[in-house]
């Protein structure tokens, strides 16, 4: 039943895809005489299709529970247009694209010559299909697999920005907003982006994630990711907390002393670094469940203890991240 839902939903999305990639994607690409880049603009046309998808999530059900029941009343409208102008670059395709641009010939030259030796990835569902015989659908067991295992990469890469001087100069972007919302996910250094797009394709090749799995898991992901930063008070329960990373549970990781600092005031570290399960969180130590609702942001933006400028526009965010960057390198 549930493998006929997905089929059904899959058949719809190509359906979709296609039909935006005819009726807009195609003239356009031909009308800036780019023929030779069909193929990649029919990808590039189920990336738009899926952030257009995500959007409308984001209005239609995350903006009214933040209506419903917000931890706070945001009086900077201002920063969180800006979050909404990083959502727009990241879901619309237009930061892929240009990462697509800058990368794509060096990936075709890599796999080109890794496929010329003999190596063309682990496909890790494959290996471990014997495990669950007894399961008809694979494809769905092969998902949720690849869903847990990039989720543990995007733990551990998530507590490393918070480990380094040097990357918390990058990832202090994120957590620089004080008024978080459901935009605030796609608020983060262009560079810091770009490391963890890279680091994440190259791994998602070496474990044989199909591309079709792949930007479902994305999708997924950036879409709960979307959900934990909403400005409500939601609480998944004593077992939901443990199992999904909820608004709760993860406002306390952006908490002012408390989500980017351990060990006593000023020391890099924190807690809840879990992007999707909170399990990681729990089985390497890093886990706190108590209920917060108190400010958001880096104690170092406080007048009190120096009122550090991390920027007001995209440009001067991204600016004076590269300044902390090349200080701190």
């Amino acid at each position: 039943m549930i493998g006929q839902a997905i089929d059904a939903l899959v058949s719809l999305f190509d359906l979709a895809q296609q039909t935006l990639f005819e009726l807009a994607v195609q003239p356009l690409v031909f009308a800036l005489g780019g023929a030779s880049l069909l193929e990649d603009a029919f990808n590039a046309t189920g990336w738009l299709l899926v952030g257009l998808l995500q959007i409308s999530v984001m209005l239609l059900v995350f903006a009214p529970l933040q209506r419903w029941r917000p931890v706070e009343t945001t009086v900077d409208h201002r920063a969180v247009r800006v979050d909404v102008i990083y959502t727009l670059i990241h879901r619309l395709g237009m930061f892929r694209l240009a990462v697509f641009f800058m990368l794509d010939p060096f990936w075709t030259d890599l796999w080109g010559t890794f496929s010329l030796n003999g190596f063309s990835g682990w496909h890790l569902d494959a290996s471990l299909a014997p495990l669950w015989p007894g399961v008809t659908d694979t494809a769905l067991a092969a998902f949720l697999l690849y869903l847990v295992l990039l989720d543990l990469f995007d733990y551990w890469f998530h507590r490393l920005e918070h480990r380094y001087d040097w990357w918390w100069a990058l990832h202090a972007v994120h957590h620089s907003q004080r008024h978080m919302t459901m935009w605030t996910d796609s608020r983060n250094h262009l560079l810091d982006d770009l490391i963890r797009d890279v680091v994440l394709a190259v791994l998602a090749r070496l474990i044989g994630v199909p591309p079709g799995q792949f930007v479902a898991v994305v999708a997924c992901t950036q879409l709960l990711e979307n959900l934990a930063h909403v400005n409500a008070r939601v609480s998944f329960g004593w077992l939901g907390e443990r199992l999904l990373v909820s608004p709760r549970f993860h406002r306390l990781h952006h908490a002012i002393g408390a989500g980017h600092e351990s060990q006593g005031k000023g020391t890099l570290g924190g807690c809840n670094y879990a992007v999707l399960f909170p399990v990681w969180d729990v089985i390497f130590g890093t886990a706190r469940f108590e209920p917060y609702e108190g400010p958001v942001g880096i104690r170092d933006q406080l007048p009190s203890e120096g009122g550090r400028d991390y920027g007001r526009s995209l440009w001067s965010q991204q600016r004076l991240g590269l300044m902390r960057l090349l200080r701190r390198g």
